[in-house]
This record gives C-alpha cells, sequence and structure tokens, in this order.
C-alpha cells in the first residue's frame, strides 16, 4: 500500500527551485572551490561551462539534476556562476 510522506506542496516543490536561496543556502551550496573550477574549466565553451556549473551546484542544492525546464534558475544562482565568482560573503 503507497504512503504519502510529502504534503501537495513539499511533493510540487520537489527537485526544482521553489524559492529563492538565502545567502546562507548560497554559500553553503554555491560555492565553487579550486576542485570545482578546475572540473568546469575542462568544459569547452563558456556556455558548456555555465551549464556544467549550475548543473553541479543545483545537485548540491535541490538534489536532482535540473529537470523540465532548464531555464527555472534564480538569477542569484546564475550570475556567480556566469562570473566565475562565489555567492557575496555574510562577513
Amino acid at each position: 500500500m503507497p504512503v504519502e510522506f510529502l504534503t501537495d506542496e513539499q511533493a510540487e516543490a520537489y527537485g526544482k527551485f521553489a524559492e529563492e536561496p538565502t545567502r546562507p543556502e548560497l554559500e553553503r551550496f554555491f560555492f565553487l572551490d579550486d576542485v570545482d573550477r578546475d572540473l568546469i574549466a575542462l568544459r569547452r565553451t563558456p556556455h558548456h561551462q555555465l551549464g556544467f556549473a549550475l548543473q553541479m551546484c543545483t545537485v548540491r542544492y535541490v538534489g536532482l539534476f535540473l529537470g523540465e525546464d532548464p531555464l527555472d534558475v534564480p538569477w542569484s544562482v546564475v550570475e556567480p556562476a556566469a562570473t566565475g565568482s562565489n555567492p557575496p560573503s555574510a562577513g
């Protein structure tokens, strides 16, 4: 017998960006260290590098790769990945 353990709202939000990540979440899940940057640099073009970086960070944060709409990513996530910088720290 199937058991539902997620509310309808939780099920709808599963596997996607349900809301803008907070600053601590950006710092934790979207920080790119030297190993990450080296891995990203192996991709051929800047477009591939950005896509790879977004997928890598999305897996860390959401737990899945980008789903139905790969463009459905908050700008606060895209901008640091596109510029090669890390999210601003709370310091």
